[in-house]
C-alpha cells in the first residue's frame, strides 16, 4: 500500500483541513452552488491535498492529473486511449519493447514544445535512486528510456510486465523547467508547468487549489475556464458548505450525501471503485502479529452490517483488495460472518478469555491499538465496528483517532484502518500492499506480510502476458489469505458526490481509493458542458 493509496490523495497526501476563505466564492444566494452566477466556473469540495504537485515525486501518477498528461489516459470505461501519445504502443520484442509515436504541436503551459526529451526526462527521473518518489518500484520492469527522435520514444523492459502499457498514464514533467532544479525540493514541486487543460494559479495550503483553463491545449480550451478545489478535511463542514451553496460540488460519505435526496438544486452520483477500506495488523505486534488471531478478526467482522449501516448500501463486503466483482476475484475466497468459528480458532490457539471478557495467552492481554484518521467519519465508524465485532470474539481494538503526522510513527506497532484500491490492474495495489521486500516501507506493505508463496506469485503474476497464468496466480494468493490473512478487510466503498445541476452529462469512472482530487464527477472537467 503507497503513501498516496492510504491517504486517499491524488499523489503522496496528508490530511489537511481548512475551509475556503471568503474571496474564494460570491455569497451563496439560491443554494445552486458558489458560482451560480458564472457558468464558466466551479468550485467543489475534496477532502485531502497533494504534499506536491510534482509527477516526478508521484502525483497523478494514475492519470487525471489536471495540469498534466500522460502518454496515455482513460476513457470513462477505464479503457486506454492515446494522450500526448499519438497512438497506442507498438509492443514487440515478446513484450519487452514498447515504441510510441508522440502527439505533435503539443506544447507546454508556458509555450514551450513538448518533445521526447521531455518523456526520457521524466522516466528517468522517476527511476535515479535520489528521487524521493515512493512509487519507485512501480517501474521495476523498465531497463531504459530511449529517445528515437523527436516524436518517438521507446521504453526496453527486463522482463515482459502485462500491465506496463498502464504505467504510462502518470504525467510528463517537462525537462527545461524541472530538469534545472532539485527535484525533491524545487519550486516545481509546487508551481507545476504541464500540458494539461489547467494550469494552477494558486494553492493556499490547507485551504484551496484554484486553476484557469488553459487556452492552448491541444484537446481544446475547456468551457470551465476557473475551477477551485476546496481543501475541506471534515465531512460534515464539506456537507455544510454545499448546503450552504459554498460549493458547487463535494464527495460526502454515503450517509451525508443522502440527506440531500430532496434538494432539488443538486443532483446525485455514485461511482462504483476499487477502493477498499482495512485494518493493517502489524506483524511486530505480538497479539495482531500471531496468525490464530487474524484469522479470528477476519471470521469476526460482520462486513454485510458494515455495508448497510456504515455505507448506507453503496458499497460491498471485502475479503480482500479485489472487489467481488472484479473478474479478477477469486470466487470461493468470501468469509461469512461466523462468530463462533473465530472463537473457536482462538481457544485452540490458547487465547482464553479474561474475567473482563478480554482473551490472554501466555500472561499476554488480546488487546491493541486501532488508528484513524481524524475526520474522517468512514474510517472512524470502520474502526469502531471493527473494535465492536473484535470485541465480541474478545480481542480488544483501543481506538485512537489523529493525523498522520501522528498516525506514522506508530504504524509498525499499532493497526491501522487503511485504504487501498484501483482498477487499472491487480499488480499495482497486489504487490505493495503483500511482498515481502516491501515490508514496513513507509505505507507500502504496512502489516509487514511475508508470506513465500505469495511473493512468488506476485512475481509470476506481474511478469507474464498470458492472462490465464495471471488468473490463477492472483487466485493463489486470495486463497492463501484465506488462511493467513495479512490484513482484515472490511468494505469495497462506493464513491458518492453531490453537485449543483448546473452541468449537463455528467459522468464518474470506476474509481481507485484516491478520490476527490482527480476522480469523480471533475475527472473530466475540461469537458464539462453548461445545462443551460
Amino acid at each position: 500500500m503507497t503513501a498516496r493509496s492510504i491517504r486517499g490523495a491524488a499523489a503522496v497526501t496528508l490530511a489537511a483541513t481548512m475551509a475556503l476563505t471568503a474571496t474564494a466564492c460570491s455569497t451563496p444566494d439560491d443554494g445552486k452552488g458558489a458560482a451560480a452566477g458564472r457558468a464558466d466556473s466551479a468550485v467543489v469540495g475534496i477532502a485531502y491535498e497533494p504534499e506536491t504537485l510534482s509527477p516526478l515525486l508521484g502525483y497523478g501518477k494514475d492519470g487525471n492529473s489536471k495540469v498534466f498528461d500522460g502518454l496515455l489516459t482513460h476513457d470513462a470505461e477505464m479503457r486506454l486511449k492515446p494522450a500526448l501519445a499519438a497512438a497506442l504502443p507498438k509492443i514487440t520484442d515478446g513484450g519487452r519493447t514498447y515504441t510510441f509515436t508522440l502527439r505533435k504541436g503539443v506544447k507546454f503551459s508556458d509555450g514551450k514544445p513538448f518533445t521526447a526529451d521531455d518523456v526520457v526526462f521524466t522516466y528517468d527521473t522517476i527511476l535515479d535512486e535520489k528521487t524521493n518518489n515512493a512509487s519507485k518500484a512501480e517501474l521495476d520492469a523498465v531497463k531504459d528510456v530511449k529517445k528515437k527522435d523527436d516524436h518517438t520514444v521507446v521504453f526496453h523492459l527486463k522482463y515482459p510486465y502485462a500491465p506496463f502499457a498502464e504505467r504510462t498514464v502518470l504525467p510528463i514533467a517537462p525537462q527545461h523547467i524541472a530538469g534545472k532544479q532539485d527535484v525533491n525540493h524545487g519550486s516545481f514541486t509546487t508551481k507545476p508547468v504541464g500540458t494539461g487543460p489547467y494550469v494552477l494559479t494558486r494553492w493556499s495550503k490547507g485551504e484551496k487549489l484554484t486553476f484557469k483553463a488553459n487556452p492552448s491545449y491541444w484537446g481544446g480550451a475547456p468551457k470551465v475556464k476557473n475551477f477551485t478545489m476546496a481543501i475541506i478535511k471534515d465531512d460534515d463542514i464539506r456537507a455544510t458548505r454545499l448546503r450552504s451553496g459554498d460549493l458547487d460540488g463535494a464527495i460526502l460519505p454515503p450517509q451525508l450525501a443522502a440527506t440531500f435526496k430532496d434538494d432539488k438544486a443538486r443532483t446525485t452520483l455514485t461511482a462504483k471503485t476499487f477502493d477498499y477500506r482495512n485494518v493493517t495488523l502489524p506483524s511486530a505486534n505480538p497479539v495482531t502479529g500471531d496468525r490464530s488471531v487474524r484469522r479470528a478478526l477476519d471470521l469476526a467482522v460482520d462486513r454485510e452490517a458494515m455495508v448497510k449501516g456504515i455505507l448506507n448500501g453503496a458499497g460491498k463486503p471485502a475479503y480482500g483488495p479485489v472487489p467481488t466483482d472484479s473478474p479478477w476475484f477469486a470466487k470461493g475466497t468470501e468469509r461469512p460472518h461466523d462468530l463462533k468459528k473465530a472463537e473457536r480458532i482462538l481457544d485452540d490457539a490458547g487465547w482464553k478469555k479474561g474475567g473482563d471478557g478480554i482473551r490472554k495467552k501466555d500472561g499476554k492481554r488480546a488487546s491493541f491499538t486501532l488508528w484513524y484518521l481524524s475526520g474522517d467519519k468512514l474510517r472512524q465508524e470502520h474502526a469502531l465496528a471493527f473494535a465492536s465485532d473484535a470485541k465480541k470474539a474478545g480481542i480488544e481494538a483501543k481506538v485512537e483517532s489523529g493525523t498522520w503526522e501522528a498516525i506514522e510513527p506508530n504504524m509498525k506497532k499499532d493497526a491501522v484502518l487503511g485504504g487501498g484500491g484501483t482498477p487499472a490492474d491487480p499488480d499495482f495495489d497486489q504487490y505493495l500492499l503483500l511482498h515481502s521486500s516491501l515490508a514496513g516501507d513507509g505505507f507500502n506493505n504496512m502489516s509487514s506480510y511475508a508470506d513465500k508463496t505469495v511473493d512468488a506469485k506476485l512475481v509470476e503474476a506481474r511478469r507474464t502476458d498470458d492472462k490465464d497464468a495471471r488468473k490463477a496466480a492472483y487466485d493463489a494468493i486470495q486463497k492463501r489469505l484465506v488462511d493467513d490473512p495479512a490484513y482484515t478487510f472490511l468494505t469495497h466503498v462506493d464513491h458518492v458526490y453531490v453537485l449543483a445541476d448546473r452541468w449537463k452529462d455528467l459522468t464518474t469512472q470506476t474509481e481507485p481509493h484516491d478520490h476527490g482530487l482527480a476522480s469523480g464527477p471533475w475527472w473530466n472537467v475540461e469537458d464539462w458542458q453548461p445545462a443551460t
